[in-house]
């Protein structure tokens, strides 16, 4: 070999080694026998022949004499330990399980949870929405945790809406950070990122059952099956993604209640409903229905100061009360468009990703004691106390200026909503003193349309699924070290143990000098 290329021999050994860490790092990361590997596996391969082809009398050397036995039991250990390396890589690879070691178990998903995982009948494939202003990472741990423990049952893919809008676009996705959970031809959309919500998400899924929601029509209400921003097309979009059906009903043509009804939603009736239609309504509450019944201010509706028998049979039933009025609430720039400044605790209330919703153009919700035994009402819905309700209709009409009046106008804080309960006949009530919120202008802004569904979820009977363990957290306190402690930590760290390793170096430094 020219001795001239015999200086390049090392480049091949620089190589080879280069390749070979190369080849751990890509395995280690990848688990896989891909090209990238192998073309680094190759490499080594390369690196060694070249520098056997460049310099073969140092290998020859190597091979040779006392050295090449020394370097045989280093290559023969080498290999050894390699080997279990990858032994026991292999092993932990093929048998992978994670430990939680937090004292309070943080990690660990509720039993329940885990008796829901071990029963899904095929695989469930979550698809977590993110864009990058939002963090995933909390969806994506918890997913991790149901994907570990679901027997290869669950999977999760975090999607980027903005990168992938088809993908987001099938999902019928509206907010950001929304989780869609597929199994089958089935979907349930979760905009709240919890055990629970996910839980009960999977448990929808299992046990879809045909729960059918009936939108009155007839009375110039709100639409489902309408487009355009005064249509409740978004509503019904999100409802179908939690596998309920639908359908709108007309009592006038119909003159009956259907017996898959589980709620009836009246959003924005602009005249009354007639005698017959409120006897079909009653008679449907008493064998156990739930209404859903969002009312105008009379002001934007034909019925003036005529009867509401509606508002009639919900004030004498149920003791709720929608008041003939307009809320006002000065705490925003928008007079008209009340506010949500308290939230009461309900089950429709209590897992609100969004506190605060927003009512255009509402009307009191108040309650009475006008009720039957046996029943609940609950407010759900405060205004602050800079809001009134309003009731001269006739100055507002005629566009004269308003101011609140005390003894005449109902004073802040305002009640939009109310939900009533009667455990005798299992029926359920929900009102609110507004319809617009629920139209697609308006549902996509702040929390409507969680409360709305929210709403409707209890209606149905649909709002606890499952209830999981709740984890009780260990109160930690952080306890001061005294004046001595913190001292003593500071003479043993900074000054003791350093001297201690400088006085070595010092020491070992005059003996060798001693020793020339």
């Amino acid at each position: 070999m020219n001795p001239k290329w015999r200086r390049f021999a090392p480049l091949g050994l620089w190589l080879a080694l280069a390749a070979a860490v190369a080849s751990v790092v890509l395995y280690i990361l990848q688990r896989e026998w891909n090209l990238a590997l192998q073309i680094s596996l190759g490499l080594v391969v390369i690196g060694l022949a070249s520098f056997a082809a460049l310099d073969p009398d140092k290998v020859r050397q190597v091979l040779s004499g006392r050295k090449a036995h020394y370097g045989s039991n280093a290559v023969i250990l080498s290999i050894a330990f390699t080997g279990i390396l990858v032994v026991v890589n292999y092993f932990v690879y093929q048998n992978d399980k994670n430990w939680d070691l937090t004292e309070d178990k943080e990690n660990t998903l509720a039993q329940e949870t885990m008796d829901v995982l071990k029963k899904l009948p095929e695989v469930v494939v979550a698809k977590a929405f993110y864009t990058p202003n939002t963090s995933s990472e909390t969806a994506t741990n918890l997913l991790e945790q149901y994907a570990n423990q679901s027997d290869d049952k669950f999977t999760y893919q975090v999607i980027d809406p903005i990168s992938d809008p088809v993908a987001a676009q099938e999902a019928n996705i509206t907010k950001d950070g929304t989780i869609v959970l597929e199994m089958g031809g089935a979907r349930q959309s979760i905009e709240t990122v919890s055990e629970d919500e996910i839980t009960s998400g999977l448990v929808r899924l299992m046990n879809p059952g045909n729960q059918v929601i009936y939108f009155l029509t007839g009375h110039g209400e709100g639409n489902p099956e309408g487009s355009g921003d005064d249509s409740l097309s978004d509503l019904k979009t999100e409802l179908e993604n939690r596998n309920y059906s639908v359908k709108t009903l007309n009592l006038l043509a119909t003159n009956m209640v259907p017996e898959d009804a589980n709620v009836i939603v009246i959003s924005g009736p602009l005249v009354s409903l007639d005698e017959n239609e409120m006897t079909l309504l009653k008679n449907y509450q008493t064998n156990g229905g739930a209404l859903v019944v969002l009312e105008e201010p009379t002001l934007l509706t034909n019925m003036g100061d005529g009867t509401d028998l509606l508002a009639d049979y919900l004030s004498q039933d149920w003791g709720v009360v929608l008041g003939k009025d307009i809320v006002v609430d000065l705490s925003t720039e928008q007079g008209f468009v009340a506010f949500s400044y308290e939230i009461r605790s309900h089950a429709i209330t209590n897992k609100l990703k969004i506190a605060q919703t927003a009512f255009p153009t509402a009307r009191s919700v108040t309650v009475t004691d006008a009720i039957s035994s046996g029943a609940s009402q609950t407010q759900l819905i405060l205004t602050s106390d800079q809001s009134w309700a309003e009731t001269d209709m006739v100055g507002l009409e005629a566009g004269n200026s308003i101011q609140a009046d005390s003894g005449v106008d109902l004073m802040g804080p305002v009640s939009l909503a109310v939900a009533a309960e009667n455990f005798n006949s299992n029926a359920r009530l929900v009102v609110f003193g507004d319809a617009d919120f629920v139209k697609n202008v308006y549902i996509g802004a702040y929390g409507n349309q969680e409360m709305i569904v929210n709403a409707i979820d209890w209606a149905a009977g649909q709002e606890e699924l499952i209830s999981l363990t709740t984890k009780q957290a260990t109160q930690r306190v952080l306890a001061i070290p005294s004046n001595f402690t913190l001292g003593l930590i500071f003479l043993v760290s900074m000054i003791l143990i350093p001297g201690i390793v400088l006085a070595g170096g010092i020491t070992a430094w005059i003996v060798r000098r001693r020793h020339g």
